[in-house]
């Protein structure tokens, strides 16, 4: 699975490279920027595929570390901006960033909302599949399960404190369960040390060695917003907001769809968050090059 995942996101960020002849930033600075970028396992998958594309065409450098969007491991993204890390773009779950704003940590207004994301099931590859297809049926499955894994985010949060509790089997799954610091739930379940491991979609697929069995079903599905902004002192503000604007672009909706994420209307969030900083110029320069040019206004923070 993994492998037929990367093949089919290096064939959308070809197309991506098609679509786009160019991306010029134009900030009155002449010197390539260097942008230290810390995004959540979530967004991962997509921002593999898309920063290569986002390099070549502004010249500018991206310097990527990754990190769960909450809790207390030193990689955590709240933990490295409180022990002060020089970081540019923060790509995360929004509500946890929405903290960050709430505590001056990161631009108000710089936030971009980027894609939906879902919570998936999966097993070890070659795993009989269980059946997930309902309430019920999951029900069943989890109180089967000899040992369930969840992540330390943003899903592993509502796992433990809400999905568990509605369908009314907390106290059975306590001792069987457990929440993954610092480590892709899928690599765990590839090691066969849990039978069932929930993640979101998006950073289930890339893994070896572990089957997705689906999303959870409708009616139990928490959908997860993953959102950018910028950090409080940043050293390339104007860069950081050309790759904000960038991963928020059209033309980063097709790699966002094939990492397994729901691209958010760019329309309603140009309108919303990008009004008066960044403007979108297209144009032909041939029958099947478009170029996209960022204007960022000059401004600190």
């Amino acid at each position: 699975m993994a492998k037929r995942f990367l093949s089919l996101l290096s064939s959308v960020i070809r197309g991506v490279g098609l679509s786009i002849a160019s991306i010029l930033l134009v900030t009155g600075a002449v010197q390539a920027a260097v942008i230290t970028v810390v995004s959540s396992g979530g967004f991962a998958a997509a921002y593999r595929a898309l920063a290569p594309e986002f390099e070549r065409t502004t010249g500018n450098n991206l310097v990527t570390s990754w990190g769960p969007s909450m809790g207390n491991t030193p990689d955590a993204v709240p933990v490295r901006i409180q022990r002060g890390e020089p970081i540019d773009v923060v790509i995360m779950v929004g509500y946890a960033l929405g903290d960050l704003i709430k505590g001056g940590k990161v631009v108000a207004d710089s936030r971009v909302d980027l894609a939906r994301s879902s919570i998936g099931v999966a097993v070890r590859a070659g795993a009989p599949k269980p059946d997930i297809s309902s309430v019920d049926a999951l029900r069943r499955t989890l109180l089967e399960a000899k040992s369930i894994a969840y992540s330390d985010s943003a899903s592993g949060v509502y796992i433990s404190t809400e999905l568990f509790k509605r369908l009314g089997i907390a106290d059975e799954v306590a001792g069987k369960s457990r929440m993954i610091p610092a480590e892709p739930v899928g690599a765990v379940v590839a090691r066969g040390e849990a039978e069932i491991g929930f993640q979101q979609v998006s950073e289930l697929k890339p893994i070896a060695g572990i089957d997705l069995v689906g999303p959870l079903p409708s009616e139990l599905q928490k959908i997860t917003i993953f959102s950018a902004g910028i950090v409080v002192g940043a050293r390339e503000p104007d860069a950081a907001r050309a790759l904000i604007a960038f991963l928020a672009s059209p033309a980063a909706a097709a790699a966002i769809k094939a990492s397994g994420m729901e691209p958010m209307s760019s329309a309603a969030r140009e309108s919303k968050s990008l009004s008066g900083k960044v403007k979108f110029w297209r144009r032909s320069a041939s029958p099947s090059i478009l170029e996209l040019v960022v204007t960022c206004k000059s401004k600190r923070y």
